[in-house]
């Protein structure tokens, strides 16, 4: 009969090697963990820590009132050069800021509200029936899927979202998915280059690192537009 001893020992190296065993599968993932900046969340995508997601408490913060002199929301409208027929997507639409300023223009198309929180779509529902809107379609996403249709999209936005996916990879994949062949996708995302801009680090992002994560999706950056006072306005294509 084996030994106590001896028993624990043949239990602790079966252990190791397990352990082994996984750091070596965890080295070939997509996603790595270590520690990194305190407002992040310790998961690591192509040198890139990915943030926190803010959560449906912080709605007030996206409906302030100076956030048109902060981020020229308008402005970002004309850079996306929306046609009235045109079937849209706000990924990570919140409470629905830009999706209200999407309607009118895209009066005779779809814009699809997307959020993995059920408390935001809520609220884009309150005001849609406020404001007697029949053009949104509010969609309940994971952090995996938009759960949009195939092949439906003209346009994609994401504001300020990119960078808190905890499944970029898986994400982007998606929306690739959901958007028609010469759809376009508007990275919006505040510049990372620039220490001015009062934002935390880790929910910034540069350009060159935008373009990295992107064309390791199947896309490539078509233009940068420089017009907003905080943020890049990155426009994506499909590769051909």
């Amino acid at each position: 009969m084996m030994s106590r001893s001896l028993l624990i020992l043949t239990l602790f190296i079966s252990l190791l090697a397990s352990s082994c065993k996984a750091q070596s599968t965890d080295k070939n993932t997509i996603y790595t963990y270590k520690r990194g900046d305190i407002n992040g969340t310790g998961k690591w995508y192509l040198g890139r820590e990915i943030a926190h997601v803010m959560g449906y408490q912080g709605m007030s913060w996206l409906d302030r009132p100076e956030r048109e002199r902060e981020e020229h929301v308008t402005q970002l409208m004309h850079n996306m050069r929306i046609r009235p027929t045109d079937h849209i997507a706000d990924i990570g639409a919140g409470s629905g800021h830009h999706v209200f300023k999407m309607t009118d223009l895209a009066r005779n198309g779809i814009i699809y509200a997307v959020d993995i929180q059920a408390e935001m779509l809520a609220e884009i529902e309150r005001k849609q029936e406020e404001n007697k809107v029949d053009n949104i379609q509010r969609i309940l996403g994971t952090e995996r899927s938009t759960n949009l249709p195939d092949s439906t999209l003209d346009k994609v936005l994401m504001v300020d979202v990119y960078h808190e996916f905890s499944f970029p990879v898986e994400m982007i994949a998606s929306i690739k998915q959901a958007m028609k062949p010469d759809g376009k996708l508007y990275l919006i995302e505040y510049r990372g280059e620039d220490d001015t801009v009062p934002i935390k680090k880790v929910h910034k992002m540069t350009e060159k690192q935008a373009v990295k994560e992107m064309e390791a999706a199947g896309f490539v950056l078509l233009e940068n537009i420089d017009n907003l006072p905080w943020q890049h306005c990155m426009i994506f294509g499909i590769k051909p």
